[in-house]
């Protein structure tokens, strides 16, 4: 394996449950459905602003414009890496092994995350907002293969969502169910980082 490509919510970056309140949590639990809501898959996509799903989240939440815009500009302000994580992608780029994200992201979240000291140990990146397609739609996994020239053999791509996964894996692309930090982390170091 010679390339490594990250999803970014829940495997890179979260909201840290122990630091925040129930409330911005139960606001935004439409996050961790299957299916995500449209006007949030528009919204990653690119098709949809800022103004627009604040329109949309006060309409399907019941609350004023301005509740919702406190709640979404608090969500964004409390991305924070995920400890594990970023010591995993430390250590594989000193390893090297060639980083990438793939992730389905709005223009002011993404915005927000590359100015995060972690997002620069990344080689390259597909983010949907910039692409105009998300995951799982397989166009998405076409521009990741091709925009860095991957070969599928040699690129194990990690995400939360077997949906997205399954999509990678028809490229042949080997796959990793991130479910929790710190297993997760533990069972990719001894995957990518033990020693012979």
């Amino acid at each position: 394996m010679k390339n490594i490509v990250f999803d970014l919510g829940g495997v890179v970056f979260h909201r840290d449950a122990k630091k925040v309140r129930k409330e911005l949590i139960d606001f935004f639990a439409f996050i961790f459905a299957a299916k995500m809501p449209l006007f949030w898959e528009e919204y990653d996509r690119g098709t949809l602003t800022f103004d627009e799903v604040l329109d949309e989240l006060s309409r399907s939440k019941g609350c004023d414009r301005a509740v919702a815009e406190d709640y979404l500009r608090e969500a964004l302000d409390r991305q924070e890496a995920v400890p594990q994580t970023a010591a995993l992608i430390r250590d594989l780029k000193r390893a090297g092994y060639r980083l990438y994200v793939l992730s389905n992201m709005s223009r002011e979240f993404i915005d927000f995350l590359r100015r995060t000291e972690i997002y620069g140990c990344f080689d390259g990146e597909v983010v949907s907002c910039e692409e105009g397609v998300v995951k799982p739609e397989p166009r998405i996994y076409e521009i990741l293969l091709d925009r860095f020239g991957l070969d599928p053999a040699e690129t194990l791509f990690i995400d939360d969502r077997r949906s997205n996964l399954e999509a990678a894996a028809a490229f042949g692309i080997a796959t990793f169910h991130f479910r929790e930090p710190e297993s997760s982390c533990t069972q990719l170091r001894e995957m990518l980082l033990q020693k012979e």
